[in-house]
């Protein structure tokens, strides 16, 4: 699916689709579950707008991952849980079969899939108008002062607790570091890809492997982001080798590591 340059192929340059997973556990299927009887889901609609999308009008990935942002935000916004702490996603991984296009309107489903002492699991989904993602994020809980993991507040474990703790949230991380040789550029963080705890928001990172996908790419794509530690504005050195690509400082310790793959058409 991918090629150097060139403007028919489905993925401009950089990261090979073709290949297996490198890890199988990275993208088993058992991690994209159904709501279990009596979870809390939450739903929304939106409508996919023109800066949503690109030339072509299917949604970018960038976009795909700030509605999940929003969509879990409001979630906890519903349940009244605004200020039970400091929430930033440890890993996130989104499948997608059928990619949203401009102008349709969508069905936005999330519930927390799963807990541990410090981190929380959440599943959405995106549907409508023949479209068809899939998410899952694991995300860490922080101590509002200190920034520093802190164990999930009790009112939240009493809102998605009786039926999420039964599945255990998993934010150790799995992907490996990058190898010797890998292929080097550069990409520039904006002053306006950081949110409010000053850092480089994780939706920001989507635009690298965006960037690296055709505009009339229809879908069968599957991709993890693991986030490692936060970035700044500025340089970042992007590393791929294979089907996997590394944002690294200077010193080439990575910011995130991610991870692509296609979907075989048997399983769309």
């Amino acid at each position: 699916m991918l090629r150097p340059d060139g403007p028919s192929s489905d993925v401009r340059r950089g990261l090979d689709l073709g290949r297996p997973p490198y890890d199988p556990p990275v993208h088993a299927d058992d991690e994209l579950i159904a709501p279990p009887a009596g979870a809390r889901v939450y739903e929304e609609r939106h409508r996919v707008g023109p800066a949503d999308v690109t030339t072509a009008g299917r949604m970018r990935l960038d976009e795909i991952a700030r509605w999940l942002q929003d969509l879990a935000y409001s979630d906890l916004v519903d349940a009244g849980l605004e200020d039970v702490g400091f929430w930033v996603v440890r890993r996130c991984r989104i499948r997608v079969e059928r990619f949203p296009r401009f102008p349709s309107e969508l069905r936005l489903r999330t519930f927390c899939s799963g807990l541990s002492p410090l981190a929380a699991e959440r599943r959405t989904t995106i549907d409508g108008d023949g479209s068809a993602a899939e998410a899952v994020a694991v995300w860490i809980s922080l101590d509002p002062e200190t920034r520093h993991p802190a164990r999930l507040p009790e009112r939240f474990r009493a809102a998605y607790g009786p039926v999420a703790g039964s599945r255990r949230a998993r934010g150790r991380l799995r992907h490996p570091p990058p190898p010797e040789g890998a292929a080097y550029t550069t990409w520039t963080f904006r002053a306006a890809d950081l949110d409010v705890a000053g850092h480089v928001n994780n939706a920001a990172y989507w635009e690298i492997i965006e960037e690296r996908l055709a505009p009339e790419l229809e879908g069968g794509l599957d991709a993890e982001i693991e986030y490692r530690a936060p970035a700044e504005a500025g340089i970042v050195s992007v590393l791929t080798s294979g089907d996997r690509l590394w944002v690294a400082d200077g010193r080439g310790e990575p910011h995130a590591s991610v991870r692509v793959a296609a979907v075989p058409r048997e399983a769309r």
